[in-house]
């Protein structure tokens, strides 16, 4: 299993090489680290993909807006910060 700096390196790094004006999937990243049983671990990217936005260093979205990171439900995306 990965830790959690592996898994925030992923994805900046991923949502750095997409640039700041598009988005990534978490499960861009989790597959990219988890190939097998890679949605058991989908909480894991979702939570380093929080403290990322808690550091200023991506905006967590849905339908192109930033959310509140308090109240997730449903498909996230995730980009890079300018």
């Amino acid at each position: 299993m990965r830790n959690q700096d592996q898994i925030s390196n992923t994805i900046v790094s991923m949502a750095t090489e997409r640039g700041v004006d598009k988005t990534i999937c978490p499960s861009d990243v989790v597959r990219a680290l988890f190939y097998k049983d890679w949605r058991r671990y989908m909480p894991e990217v979702r939570a380093a993909a929080i403290e990322l936005q808690h550091a200023g260093k991506v905006v967590i979205t849905q339908k192109g807006e930033m959310i509140d990171t308090d109240h997730i439900k449903g498909p996230i995306r995730i980009r890079i910060v300018k």
